[in-house]
């Protein structure tokens, strides 16, 4: 996993070439937000019981066959993995926002989900809804404005945004 800053200089050194001065303001920009960032993933990471339960909840009120005998999340057993698989996107999704960068997501967490989750007969629709819904609820406590640096958040809640969108088109 390469943080912003060693993507940039890897990018670089590949191409035989200096830092470029977009470059260098794209991770000024960066270091200027870095509270706003450090401050969304700490409610991310505080709230992350909560966005994985409430977000279930929703997937399973909207889609209850899901919960029902024969269905995906029937057993408790089953009820455990989904909510787990859950929690690890999250948890991914907070790596990337941390990192200001998605590879992390994509390594580790993604590659292969969608043929994984289908060898297990695993819907990935459903998936990509529960996503959505973590989504909605990670959107909501980062927007919270009480307890977070003033300013405009607009811009790393549209990365955190990209990085579900990303993850719920991985698995479907």
């Amino acid at each position: 996993m390469l943080d912003a800053f060693a993507k940039v200089v890897a990018q670089a050194d590949t191409r035989g070439e200096f830092i470029s001065a977009a470059q260098i303001d794209a991770l000024s920009a960066m270091v200027a937000e870095s509270n706003k960032r450090m401050d969304s993933v700490n409610r991310l990471t505080s709230n992350a019981a909560a966005i994985v339960t409430n977000a279930a909840r929703a997937l399973f009120a909207e889609q209850p066959q899901l919960i029902q005998p024969g269905g995906n999340a029937y057993t408790n057993r089953r009820m455990a993995a989904c909510l787990r698989d859950m929690e690890i996107i999250l948890r991914y999704v907070t790596y990337a926002v941390l990192a200001g960068d998605a590879s992390v997501l994509d390594d580790r967490c993604l590659n292969g989900l969608r043929e994984t989750y289908q060898a297990l007969g695993t819907p990935g629709a459903s998936v990509a809804v529960g996503i959505q819904k973590m989504k909605e609820a990670a959107i909501s406590i980062v927007n919270d404005p009480n307890g977070i640096t003033k300013g405009d958040c607009s811009q790393i809640v549209s990365e955190i945004a990209s990085y579900f969108d990303r993850a719920a088109a991985a698995v479907v």
